[in-house]
This record gives structure tokens, sequence and C-alpha cells, in this order.
């Protein structure tokens, strides 16, 4: 597979929110602000495809030679963690508003599913390195398209008269799913 149909493939067609349903609890979460939404997907662009390099390194020069596969999903939360911290410790410093609004979603890319999931997938997959960066980018990249679409739809519900039982969080999930059946869509770029 060409490395422009990994992240196409990553990106659109098997997007981490919308088909695999990784990362939901950010994906609502933080999507009421376009800003801010963005903000989280550049945050969750750097920390994935940094966490897809180091874990295919480990996993490829540590894990495997040594027979220690089992350990690969605490080391990758590990990896994962320090990244992680990393990129809190820099918006904190550069930009404290940032830091703010993102709240405890940003620590929260440590236990994001998504990021773990793909880490695992690149090893499942038989990924090499550059595909296991470009995989992790791509997804990264879908994950922001998905949470910057589902802010924009947000921010234009705000004055909406919608009725009492579908308000907040059954709106955003129905908005979301409408979201993922239009990315089903997609799925034709991948066929002969």
């Amino acid at each position: 597979m060409s490395l422009f149909m990994i992240i196409i493939t990553a990106a659109l067609v098997n997007n981490v929110v919308l088909s695999q349903f990784l990362g939901i609890c950010s994906f609502v979460g933080v999507s009421n602000k376009i800003k801010t939404s963005f903000s989280l997907g550049m945050a969750v662009i750097f920390v994935l495809t940094i966490a897809s390099a180091v874990a295919n390194l480990i996993y490829t020069f540590i894990l495997e030679p040594f027979s220690l596969g089992y350990l690969q999903t605490i080391v990758f939360i590990l990896v994962i963690a320090a990244l992680v911290q990393l990129v809190e410790m820099f918006l904190k410093k550069t930009s404290p508003a940032l830091y703010q609004a993102l709240g405890i979603f940003l620590p929260l890319i440590t236990t994001n599913c998504a990021v773990l999931g793909v880490a695992l997938n690149n090893v499942t997959d038989g990924y090499n390195f550059i595909e296991s960066v470009i995989n992790g980018f791509g997804t990264a990249v879908g994950y922001t398209i998905a949470i910057v679409l589902l802010a924009g739809i947000r921010e234009s519900m705000v004055d909406n008269d919608v009725p009492g039982p579908v308000q907040g969080a059954p709106l955003v999930l129905f908005a979301a799913a409408l979201m993922g059946m239009a990315f089903f869509g997609f799925s034709t770029l991948t066929l002969g």
C-alpha cells in the first residue's frame, strides 16, 4: 500500500473517531469551539505522530528481539504519557489560555484509546517505521478533521430551537452519527 493511501485510509476511510469509535471522550468533550478543537487536534497530531515513531522503534529494537511483545501495551502507554507531559508543559509555558481551555482533556490524551489503538494497530498491521509514522499522522489528521467539523456544527447549532430531550449530548451524538455516515462514502477511495 502506498504511503498516500495509508494517509487517506487512516484519515478518511477508517477515521479513528467516526468509524472505529476511539477517542470519543475528547471528541465530544472538547468540540464546543472550533479554535479549541483545532488546538487539541494539533496536540493529538504531535503526540500521535511521535508516539507512532517511538513505539515502532521500541517494538522493533527492544520488545520483539527480546520476546517481550506481551509488554507492548504498558510500554506504549508510558511512551504516550511522556509525550503528553511534554506537550502539556510546552502549552502551559507558551499559551496559558489554550492550556486552560483544553483543561482536563489535554492530560486525557494519555489515556485516549485512539492514540494507544494506533500504536497497537501499527504493530498488528506489520507497518515498518515510515508506515507507522504515516499511519499515526494520518489518523491524527482524521481525528482533527472530525473534531473541527463537529465543533463547527455545534457552534452553528447554539442558537437553534432544539427540543429539550434532544439538547446536549443526544444532539451531539446524532450529529456525530451523521458525520460517520458521510465519512462512510470515502470507503470507495480504497477500492481498486
